[in-house]
């Protein structure tokens, strides 16, 4: 009889269904796992130790590209964390920007995850989909911040400007592929300010929820692929460190937004989508409905804003740079702008966390000042690792194909993993 032994096999770094760098050691029974071990640290950026050597506003740009697909909630996280030190609290109308935006953030995030997801599980149609709401979005990322990804658009104290009064639209000379009367469909809806285009995104998006759940949802080869598939039970879920969409899909319901509110989620209305089973099919279903719930939000802020102009950055120019209107006829605002950005500030000596609900989980940042202008010592809570960890846990038993929709259940994004 010929000898049956267990194989290993790598999965990625070079898979396109790893979302990433990750190399996961699989050691197989024919197709089935016996033993799945992550191996991290082919990225690494070392984005923490690079933060301790650089003033505390010139690290916002780092965090952008930690998790690259969720840009402003990493921003946001390490903001609140300067701002807890500083003792600061930004103004009313810069909270509700930030919830706004947040949003917009979240949605872009399901939308890559939705879209690479049902890709990596066969489903092609959907990733086209997805980025065509995305595209849209990443035009409000541009309009506020000149910047398509990552924006570096939070700063200590409020938010780097105010939002356009006017969308930057699509003109004819620029482009031969597109015909007059394309353009001109194109730019229905960019006529007017940020705020309008944005509402106009709000009404338009719940029918593109439709059409991706009438793909998805009842489809029996997307059922076959995620239903009974990384089961994680509330109990073992808590134990993992989960947080985010495969918390709730274990059915508990923790939402900083709701249990621990910051910004202006304590002033809008929205709902904690939960599941029942804790498998991948749970998770796809809580992901859609915060789709739902980010798109009731979105509207709550537009109306809000609209309604309610005001200052989006503190007046202490300790901590904010001045008007730059000022800063060219007064010396004074010169010279406050000059050691802002070439020095900083230098919180008073302490340690803090600020976490914010990420749209793959808890996205937080431990703090440790000595009272210089660097971070004594800066510490990420990425969502991703806790997930990464369970990863031998959930794909054990499981067959070769189905660690590819584990892994696409976690959402996982490197950057902030080997950070």
């Amino acid at each position: 009889m010929p000898e049956i032994r267990n194989y290993t096999l790598n999965f990625g770094p070079q898979h396109p269904a790893a979302h990433g760098v990750l190399r996961l050691v699989l050691e197989m029974d024919g197709e089935v796992v016996e033993r799945a071990d992550p191996h991290v640290g082919l990225l690494h950026r070392g984005t923490e130790k690079l933060a301790e050597t650089k003033p505390f506003n010139q690290s916002i740009g780092y965090m952008d590209r930690l998790d690259y697909v969720s840009m402003m909630c990493n921003e946001h996280g390490y903001v609140r964390a300067i701002e807890k030190l500083l003792g600061i609290e930004p103004p009313i109308r810069a909270q509700y920007i930030r919830t706004l935006f947040d949003e917009i953030t979240r949605i872009l995030n399901h939308m890559l995850w939705l879209g690479s997801h049902a890709l990596d599980l066969g489903a092609m149609t959907l990733f086209l989909y997805c980025f065509r709401e995305r595209e849209d979005l990443m035009d409000c990322y541009e309009a506020v911040s000149g910047a398509r990804m990552h924006a570096a658009y939070y700063r200590p104290g409020g938010v780097y400007r105010d939002l356009p009064d006017q969308m930057p639209r699509y003109r004819e000379e620029a482009t031969k592929w597109h015909s007059a009367e394309e353009i001109a469909r194109k730019n229905e809806a960019r006529q007017g300010s940020l705020l309008d285009f944005i509402e106009d995104f709000t009404q338009r998006f719940p029918s593109y929820i439709d059409e991706y759940e009438t793909l998805l949802t009842d489809n029996r080869i997307w059922k076959q692929r995620t239903v009974g598939i990384g089961v994680v039970s509330p109990e073992r879920a808590l134990q993992l460190g989960f947080t985010g969409p495969m918390l709730r899909g274990s059915g508990i319901a923790w939402d900083l937004r709701k249990k621990q509110p910051y910004a202006a989620y304590d002033r809008v209305d929205f709902d904690i989508p939960v599941g029942q089973n804790g498998d991948c099919y749970d998770r796809y279903l809580v992901r859609i409905e915060e789709l739902r719930q980010s798109n009731r939000i979105i509207k709550q802020c537009v109306e809000w804003l609209r309604a309610n102009p005001g200052p989006v950055m503190i007046q202490d120019y300790k901590i904010a740079p001045p008007p730059r209107r000022t800063m060219k006829t007064d010396m004074e605002a010169l010279i406050h702008h000059f050691k802002l950005f070439s020095e900083g500030y230098c919180p008073p000596p302490g340690e803090v966390y600020a976490a914010v609900e990420a749209p793959k989980g808890e996205f937080g940042v431990y703090l440790i000042s000595d009272g210089a202008n660097k971070p004594y010592r800066l510490k990420v809570r990425a969502p991703g690792f806790a997930h990464l960890a369970a990863m031998d846990e959930m794909a054990r038993g499981h067959m070769l194909a189905d660690v590819v929709a584990i892994i696409g259940t976690m959402d996982i994004v490197f950057g902030e993993i080997d950070r």
